[in-house]
């Protein structure tokens, strides 16, 4: 068996990987490389094999740098089953066209400015691409096995969000697993992640490896932001990931106002994406912690913004109240036009919730940024900018350790991928240290034969 890495080396993107067993060759993600240019620029890059000669991709879970490059794949050639549990196909089939959408509208503005260097900009792919990609899909409920040429492959749940799974790809002498993004042990809304007995290679994130999650009341954290900010007559922004974290903060925030621990304000979701996962969400309870009461009480206490007039008014809105709105790196959706609106003003409130790539507004918001690129233009935000590390849906090191410690034996090598390299190089030196165990750092390409 054969491993290659094609991406998420270095960076906490683009995740993809090669298992090539004999003739039978597996891409395990399928992800976009996002964040500074130079990343997204690799996502035009021809695959480094041909798409036409994989047989089978196998997804750990939906999120686009994880599965975005999917419908390229597929255009240059790739025409074999994708696998997934149901799940991951249902919030799949929200986020791939938004994706094409998106990528679409980009190339329209960089052909109507005259920004781009190519003439005419073309997207990656289009929102019909990534429909038609959609008919690939082949769900796999958990633990149940099923073969791609020599290899048997299965699915354990990953906690993270909802349909992420560890992915098991065995021959007949050999174990390979990828944990994907793991999930933490505590989780206010998701599961944790189902311990693994053993592997004799494991893909590992490496997402938070040099940083621990604020031990903290994330209730208390947050009742605290709006309290302040509601009391200066300000509103508050909470820019959030469609998947995951906008049905957390939901219901954190539902909590907190049944409980008379923050005021009656009006909050709302302006994500018709995040919208449509949160229905999805609640028909996947088994995942989750949410009972079905929780569930009814976290859609029925928000108003969803479906149409960008609506959004727009919003944001011409004076009055307290909260606002969730994609994206949760602050790389479009419309947070932005809200931040614009809002920014200028000490009296509100913007709150960073999760981990924010180099190269993204928010990245630059949380390293002290107070202007922003916004529409062409340079604005000002002096509103607060408040961090709320605790609400990452991504274990730390030491509970990844944890996770770890529950193998009834150890791999005879762990691979640590999806990470910054400083991130990447202090979780391995912890897990050497903890564990004893055998790992590595590998580089974009490197191979590795898994006797």
């Amino acid at each position: 068996m054969k491993l290659q890495f094609f991406g998420a080396t270095g960076t906490v993107t683009g995740s993809r990987y090669l298992v090539t067993e004999g003739k039978t060759r597996v891409l395990v993600d399928c992800g976009l490389f996002q964040g500074v240019k130079a990343l997204r620029l690799r996502n035009w890059t021809p695959f480094p094999v041909r798409a036409s000669d994989i047989d089978a991709v196998v997804l750990t879970h939906a999120h686009l740098d994880h599965s975005g490059y999917l419908p390229r794949l597929i255009h240059e050639g790739f025409a074999g089953p994708v696998y997934c549990t149901p799940a991951t196909r249902e919030l799949a089939e929200i986020l791939l066209p938004d994706s094409g959408k998106l990528q679409e509208e980009d190339a329209e503005r960089a052909n109507r400015y005259g920004y781009s260097k190519h003439h005419p900009a073309e997207p990656l792919y289009t929102e019909r691409q990534a429909e038609r990609a959609l008919q690939a899909f082949e769900p796999v409920d958990f633990h149940d096995a099923f073969a791609i040429g020599a290899l048997r492959v299965h699915f354990t749940p990953a906690g993270h969000i909802l349909g992420a799974a560890c992915v098991h790809v065995e021959n007949a002498a050999r174990r390979l697993c990828f944990s994907g993004d793991l999930g933490r042990p505590n989780d206010p809304a998701m599961r944790p992640p189902e311990p693994i007995s053993r592997c004799d290679y494991l893909v590992l994130e490496s997402t938070y490896g040099d940083r621990r999650h604020e031990a903290a009341d994330v209730g208390e954290q947050l009742a605290g932001i709006v309290n302040d900010t509601v009391a200066h007559g300000g509103t508050v922004l909470l820019p959030a990931f469609a998947v995951g974290r906008a049905q957390t903060l939901l219901h954190l925030l539902t909590q907190l106002r049944a409980s008379k621990r923050i005021p009656a304000v009006p909050f709302y979701l302006d994500s018709p994406m995040a919208i449509d996962v949160t229905h999805v969400f609640c028909r996947y309870r088994p995942q989750h912690r949410l009972s079905e009461a929780e569930c009814r009480a976290l859609c029925s206490g928000v108003t969803y913004v479906h149409t960008g007039q609506d959004s727009e008014a919003l944001s011409a809105d004076p009055h307290p109240k909260i606002i969730i709105a994609g994206a949760g790196m602050l790389t479009g959706g419309r947070i932005l036009h809200h931040l614009k609106a809002f920014g200028g003003d000490r009296r509100n409130a913007l709150v960073i919730c999760g981990y924010q790539a180099e190269g993204t507004r928010g990245h630059a918001l949380v390293q002290g940024a107070r202007t922003l690129k916004l529409y062409g233009e340079y604005v000002p935000v002096n509103c607060r900018i408040a961090v709320i590390d605790s609400l990452s849906a991504h274990a730390d090191y030491v509970e990844i350790g944890d996770w770890l410690a529950q193998f009834a034996e150890a791999p005879r090598r762990v691979f640590l991928t999806h990470g910054e390299p400083l991130a990447a190089d202090s979780q391995r030196r912890y897990l050497e240290e903890r564990l004893r165990w055998n790992v590595a750092v590998p580089a974009m390409g490197d191979e590795v034969m898994l006797d």
